[in-house]
């Protein structure tokens, strides 16, 4: 987009600060990772740096299951403005004994909009050390329950939940919204 998607406005306010509170609602533990953790002081949450420099969005999640220890993490792309609780905690509840939870919706998979468990940590970081920098790529190597029945969650939210600026027409898009 040329930008930092996470820092253009949407009614007044950052798309972060959307997408943390969202969050807020799912966890008491909510965490930024961020190549320039500065930029995101004004929130006052904890902030981290990519552990592993210029390796991308895998980075950003090993980074969040290093630094913060828990059963599950929520993980929310900073692209995605209209997240949604709902969905967070439907997700959340088909965890069961798997490694992570992953939406496929619109027959795509959305990775940074799923679930994890810090099981996954250790081999993400394998995937990492050798440069295979895919989010899905060690998908093969943990229990994944791709889910994309999403009961009786309604149409919109779904829609809204899994919308992403990728490029100004989106973005002026998300600003219509």
């Amino acid at each position: 987009m040329g930008t930092n998607k996470s820092l253009l406005e949407i009614n007044h306010k950052p798309v972060i600060k959307h997408i943390l509170e969202e969050l807020q609602h799912c966890s008491d533990n909510v965490m930024i990772v961020a190549n320039e953790p500065s930029l995101y002081e004004f929130l006052g949450v904890k902030l981290c740096s990519d552990r592993y420099i210029d390796k991308g969005p895998l980075a950003g999640l090993e980074t969040a299951l290093y630094h913060i220890d828990a059963n599950a993490y929520i993980i929310a792309a900073c692209d995605m403005p209209f997240i949604s609780k709902d969905i967070y905690h439907f997700l959340l509840n088909q965890l069961d004994h798997d490694d992570a939870v992953v939406p496929i919706y619109n027959n795509h998979m959305h990775p940074l909009s799923g679930i994890y468990t810090r099981r996954a940590l250790p081999v993400i970081q394998a995937h990492l050390e050798k440069n295979n920098l895919k989010v899905k790529g060690f998908f093969d190597d943990i229990r994944v329950n791709y889910v994309s029945d999403f009961g009786t969650l309604p149409e919109e939210l779904l829609q809204k939940h899994f919308f992403n600026m990728n490029s100004p027409a989106e973005y002026e898009k998300a600003t219509q919204v």
